[in-house]
């Protein structure tokens, strides 16, 4: 199969049409029209085989996996997903592949309502990036560099199972076959917090999405805002999966420093810390508590039952 075959076959007038896109697959570029008032969201991901996921991997679950991630990013700013460029570099056109490839695709960008407006397709060593485009009212949009001293810090869901997974994986742990399906799944099909991160416009001081491990996302906000945390790592959420599996040492480190879980980090002020605790329960996130915003800037604190912890490993960065 050639290229415009493959484009015509597997892309073009496949999933939604939202009414905003005025020229899709096909020219040389997209055209899309952004609502008044609002601003235009963008992030670009690029995912390599034997890097962000295993080479064995079902190709509907990565196709899932590709435009998750990258609508995740979305979610962290508070924007509401619209519009997706793929450029999709392959060995081989295999049919069957792609068939599963963009089923997984166009399912998860169908159940956001994001169209696929475009991209490139190439040969090579499996190779996906992705370009999301989203709109978020103006001024509203959640950044990293408003954290405030005093701040509550919250995660909007169970943290470590991707990591259980990948390590059972390279290390051929032997875990039950039950808890190893659901870290796996979680790995697969993780599952942005789009609609936690439109609850959270306004009322949020900062956010970030969990992709390089806790610790490592927490130290952007940080940054960004010039404070420091503490952390009460006996009050990070777990699955039952990763806690059955792991000893709490081992289990503390997926948890903090290992990555891929997606769910959103936060910050939140006191006045606003019961309103977003019960919109987002409208929304079936039960947000968790688990530290402060403090003065030292760039400092964090751990804690595990009220004692002080250390933690060795700070969370994945490509050329470290």
């Amino acid at each position: 199969m050639k290229e415009f075959e493959l484009i015509n076959r597997y892309f073009k007038g496949r999933g939604i049409i939202r009414r905003d896109v005025e020229l899709g697959i096909g020219d040389d570029c997209a055209l899309v029209s952004v609502p008044t008032g609002h601003q235009l969201a963008v992030t670009t991901d690029t995912l390599v085989s034997g890097v962000h996921f295993f080479e064995d991997i079902p190709p509907r679950a990565l196709g899932h996996r590709v435009i998750a991630v990258n609508l995740s990013d979305l979610a962290a700013m508070g924007a509401e997903p619209t519009w997706i460029s793929l450029g999709l570099t392959l060995p081989t056109a295999d049919m069957e592949w792609l068939e599963a490839f963009t089923e997984g695709m166009h399912e998860i960008a169908e159940y956001y309502n994001v169209q696929v407006i475009g991209g490139d397709t190439t040969q090579g060593p499996l190779t996906i990036t992705v370009c999301a485009k989203g709109i978020v009212p103006n001024g509203k949009a959640l950044k990293r560099s408003s954290a405030r001293v005093g701040d509550w810090i919250y995660v909007t869901g169970s943290l470590g199972d991707a990591g259980l997974a990948i390590e059972a994986r390279k290390q051929e742990l032997m875990l039950d076959p039950l808890h190893y399906k659901a870290a796996l799944d979680k790995f697969h099909y993780p599952a942005p917090r789009v609609a936690a991160g439109q609850v959270l416009r306004g009322l949020a001081t900062s956010a970030i999405d969990i992709s390089d491990g806790l610790l490592a996302d927490l130290q952007h906000i940080l940054k960004a805002s010039l404070v420091g945390a503490k952390i009460h790592v006996d009050k990070v959420p777990m699955s039952n999966a990763l806690r059955a599996s792991l000893d709490e040492a081992a289990r503390l480190r997926l948890a903090l420093s290992f990555g891929d879980d997606y769910e959103l980090l936060f910050t939140v002020n006191d006045n606003n810390k019961n309103a977003v605790e019960t919109r987002l329960k409208q929304y079936g996130v039960e947000p968790v508590c688990i530290g402060q915003i403090t003065a030292h800037n760039g400092e964090v604190q751990l804690v595990n039952k009220g004692q002080p912890y250390q933690l060795s490993g700070q969370g994945f960065e490509h050329f470290s």
